[in-house]
């Protein structure tokens, strides 16, 4: 039996998820941009406008659903999301969590643990959202975002995996991570799992900024998913190019673990805060940096190294709906297919 999605617009069956991105932002903005409003204030219109543009094109390539994996704090803002998924004709899901310690908020729920029991607020949080809604509406996340540091997941980012694991066996709904400069992928898989999450609901996210397999099969043995999310940012935050990831992840299909592959691009499409300024060599680096990079430029060189239609079908549409209404015959396909090679 399928499970329940929530969306943006209201609950929706797993099975009609469709072709789906896994981890991108409609827009962001680091923590601090609310302040320069003098010179970066928010344009509703822009962002919608932008939107609708990012919904356009990945229609065009099938897509059917676009996960929002923007964190509370980071410019989240559910009733935008809402218009552009109404009026953009895509199912769009959006997330609860916070970011990483070194890019996020910490100021704010580091102050409440010093003072109370802020592991039960960030839980409370979390169940409302997913379960109530965001804010004042009825908009309720579909994904739990977790984010850890480079090379370590601090005690401030450890209340919130704890809290995740714990709103995921309460209510059910997938967690999706953010590993910085491809680190703690095992670690985060190995925490989520001692606190209780169902790691076929677990998405370790960022994967593809490591190009060792071993770092990967030791994640993935822990039996969670693993995303290769970054396509199109390479040379900068430690990712590698485009191509060594692409040879990582044929690896990986070789192997047999086409069923715990999810793919995206984390796009930031609107940059909250001042219209930002890239140096031309990092523009350069970036230029293939948008919501349809894999499916105009990667997918092919899939193909053309021998990854076939059913694999691509199974990364796209399987996977996601899997992650969300994980089915009991994955383990044994994927060993009989490993076998099978």
């Amino acid at each position: 039996m399928a499970t329940t999605v929530n969306t943006v617009t209201g609950p929706i069956s797993s099975d009609d998820l469709g072709k789906t991105l896994v981890h991108e932002h409609f827009f962001f903005g680091y923590p601090g941009y609310q302040g320069d409003v003098t010179f970066g204030k928010f344009d509703r219109e822009e962002a919608i406008r932008v939107g609708l543009d990012v919904a356009e094109k990945v229609k065009a390539h099938g897509v059917r659903t676009v996960v929002d994996a923007t964190p509370n704090e980071c410019g989240r803002d559910p009733e935008i999301l809402r218009e552009i998924s109404e009026r953009g004709d895509i199912q769009i899901v959006c997330s609860t969590g916070y970011y990483y310690e070194g890019e996020g908020a910490p100021a704010y729920f580091k102050f409440r643990a010093a003072l109370g029991p802020a592991e039960d607020e960030i839980f409370e949080m979390f169940i409302k959202e997913i379960t109530e809604g965001i804010g004042g509406t009825d908009i309720k996340a579909g994904v739990i975002k977790l984010a850890s540091s480079k090379d370590v997941i601090t005690d401030y980012e450890s209340m919130f995996f704890r809290c995740g694991a714990k709103a995921q066996r309460e209510t059910g709904i997938p967690i999706i991570t953010h590993t910085q400069e491809g680190t703690m992928g095992p670690e985060q898989a190995q925490l989520l799992i001692s606190e209780g999450a169902d790691p076929r609901k677990c998405q370790i996210g960022h994967m593809d900024g490591n190009t060792d397999v071993a770092y990967h099969l030791a994640t993935l043995e822990h039996g969670v998913n693993v995303a290769f999310d970054r396509f199109g940012i390479q040379g900068i935050v430690g990712a590698p190019m485009d191509e060594a990831r692409t040879a990582t992840l044929i690896g990986l299909l070789g192997l047999g673990y086409t069923d715990r592959i999810l793919l995206s691009h984390d796009t930031v499409n609107l940059w909250l805060g001042r219209p930002l300024v890239m140096p031309d060599s990092v523009a350069q680096l970036l230029a293939n940096w948008h919501p349809t990079h894999l499916f105009e430029n990667i997918v092919p060189k899939l193909k053309q190294a021998g990854v076939t239609d059913q694999q691509i079908e199974t990364i796209f549409v399987e996977n996601p709906r899997n992650l969300f209404d994980p089915q009991p015959v994955r383990e044994a396909a994927r060993a009989e297919a490993t076998l099978e090679r």
